[in-house]
């Protein structure tokens, strides 16, 4: 077998071990989601080694997702951060051995705050497990590795229970992208729906038009902006909108009668506009939509604030 061969026979072995799991799945599944769902403290995931490892991608995922929750190593606990944890709190304690000595230390300070525990192991008749309110069985047949020792399998089972468990959890919450922005605003999709229109508006030498203006001198106006559009107004109000496209229809059309002919002849009287709250994602939806490329940001008396270009909506 070639380097590439080990690999993907790694690969394979673990896309098999995950598809294994779908028949262990049992009732303490639906029992586990819905303690975590119930829960009016934190959700604490812990384990040690590898395991640990795991336990906080999989807090950090809850913690994403709308569960409150974070990682604590056991072994961290028997040195004063059993402080972290109270009555109405839940913790997952993840170990594929189940028999992990120092996490099982750690089970009967637990117990004994009445904090109810999720066992998530590949050995459901393990000490862990018989601890548990609720077991999640993440056994596998073997490891990807080739001696069979090394944790690869196993890891990835856990991980993607912890998958599973903050998909659920999100289903049950119907938690919704704005909600996932909330928790994420530095990225682009937090970016993109919270980001406001007055947040991203131009509103510096707007290439500002009348209805009657010559369309000779509106060219020179557009041109200026550098937006391809002109916005003809009627004092604060905005009365219509040019763009390049209308312009050179109209000269296509007029020819030698264009420099006679006003912007009102040829301008979008309702032209699309949008709040100055409204969020970049709806703008963008609303440009695809229409195959536009700028949008005019008005107030509720139809005043002229800004305006939003597509460039701008790529955050």
């Amino acid at each position: 077998m070639t380097t590439r061969d080990y690999a993907i026979q790694c690969i394979k072995d673990e896309a098999q071990a995950v598809l294994d799991m779908i028949p262990q799945m049992d009732d303490d599944f639906d029992r586990a989601v819905e303690l975590m769902l119930q829960c009016r403290g934190k959700v604490i995931v812990t384990g040690v080694g590898k395991s640990g490892h795991i336990g906080a991608k999989i807090a950090a995922t809850l913690a994403s997702t709308g569960t409150p929750s974070f990682f604590v190593n056991p072994l961290d606990v028997f040195h004063g951060d059993l402080g972290v944890m109270s009555k109405g709190d839940v913790v997952v304690a993840i170990s594929n051995s189940g028999q992990t000595d120092e996490l099982l230390r750690f089970i009967p300070m637990v117990l004994h705050m009445e904090i109810p525990i999720i066992a998530m192991t590949g050995n459901p008749t393990s000490l862990l497990a018989k601890y548990a309110i609720c077991h999640l069985n993440v056994s596998v047949k073997k490891e990807a590795c080739p001696l069979n020792l090394a944790p690869t399998s196993s890891t990835t089972a856990a991980l993607v229970m912890g998958d599973a468990l903050a998909v659920a959890l999100m289903e049950r919450r119907n938690f919704q992208p704005q909600d996932f922005a909330q928790f994420h605003p530095g990225g682009e999709l937090g970016k993109r729906l919270l980001t406001t229109a007055q947040d991203v508006m131009l509103t510096e030498s707007l290439p500002l038009l009348t209805a009657d203006m010559h369309l000779g001198e509106a060219i020179i106006q557009v041109s200026k902006g550098k937006l391809g559009l002109g916005v003809a107004m009627e004092g604060e109000v905005i009365a219509g909108l040019i763009t390049d496209g209308d312009i050179r229809r109209a000269m296509e059309k007029w020819q030698a009668e264009f420099f006679n002919r006003t912007v009102g002849d040829i301008m979008t009287k309702t032209p699309k506009t949008v709040g100055p709250q409204t969020k970049i994602s709806e703008i963008q939806k609303m440009m695809n939509k229409y195959k536009i490329h700028n949008v005019l940001v008005a107030d509720s008396d139809n005043r002229l604030l800004g305006i939003v270009d597509r460039y701008a909506c790529v955050l």
